[in-house]
């Protein structure tokens, strides 16, 4: 599916200084991936979860900017990517994306920053790319294994009811706005999260990854994940903040122990904050990541 990007721009104008932002388009072959590409200096590649969008970096890309080059991918399928009806949405297929990008933009060296499926997406590139990678910002993530699954996830991946529900209904992403918070989310706000999400075609992404979530041996992304897990070893070397809400329903507090576990080195920072932890306590969490660039010199 094409996008009608000048009228999602359009509406995103309405928003004022939460997007000002020019984005990029760059063809994957698959359709076009939207970026944005900010500023000069060390790189700092963020990238994004489901159901959010670029729009969830917005504060940072605006915090950091005047010092570094900030590059924020929209996966296909979300955000202002086009969002193809039959390509496969699978964890490879996002990383492999990602790769494109980031030598299409030249990126050599960079310093990651992930948050919910962009963890695993961000680390497989990183486990690919190792000598690229100078470090890790996870908040509210995963890059391994695991057999915790929140019943609101489980019910979105039983056939029929999942996909009618998040590409009928938008309860995935409409959910999203009003429980990732401990705060509640200006309508505002809420409305630039949901704007790429407005039909059927568009929220094909928001409910493949729910179904691409691997579980066990066999899933379609199980091979990828393991080795997602395996390049983990590779920041025991390397500095990595975990900055984590600790009111987060969805990636709760012993996704964070399973992080100290394969990390144990990792600096952390816990906050009063739900899964959409940059609404709840942006500007502390903008802090405590510019303090751990500053201190590393990224």
């Amino acid at each position: 599916m094409t996008l009608d990007r000048t009228k999602l721009q359009a509406e995103l104008a309405e928003l004022g200084e939460e997007y000002p932002f020019t984005g990029k388009l760059f063809d994957t072959g698959h359709g076009l991936m939207h970026y944005l590409d900010e500023g000069n200096g060390p790189v700092l590649v963020m990238v994004h979860g489901n159901p959010t969008w670029s729009f969830f970096w917005r504060k940072l890309v605006k915090a950091f900017r005047g010092n570094h080059r900030i590059i924020v991918p929209d996966h296909l399928g979300c955000g202002l990517s086009d969002k193809p009806q039959d390509w496969d949405y699978t964890l490879d297929n996002h990383a492999r994306n990602l790769e494109a990008l980031l030598k299409h933009l030249g990126v050599d060296k960079a310093t990651l920053l992930v948050h919910d499926w962009g963890g695993s997406i961000g680390n497989l590139w990183a486990a690919r790319n190792p000598s690229k990678v100078n470090g890790l910002v996870a908040m509210n993530t995963a890059a391994f294994r695991s057999s915790l699954m929140p019943w609101p996830i489980g019910l979105c991946r039983i056939p029929f009811f999942g996909k009618l529900a998040i590409r009928g209904f938008n309860a995935f992403a409409w959910a999203a706005t009003r429980t990732t918070t401990v705060k509640p989310l200006p309508a505002a706000i809420r409305r630039g999260f949901l704007i790429p999400y407005r039909s059927w075609e568009e929220r094909i992404a928001t409910h493949q990854f729910v179904v691409d979530i691997p579980r066990q041996e066999g899933d379609r992304s199980w091979a990828a994940l393991n080795e997602t897990e395996r390049g983990l070893n590779q920041y025991l070397n390397k500095p990595v903040l975990l900055p984590w809400g600790m009111a987060d329903w969805c990636f709760c507090p012993r996704f964070l122990a399973e992080w100290q576990r394969h990390l144990p080195q990792a600096e952390l920072h816990k906050f009063e904050a739900g899964h959409y932890l940059m609404e709840d306590q942006g500007e502390q969490v903008e802090a405590c990541i510019r303090q751990f660039l500053t201190k590393h010199r990224l």
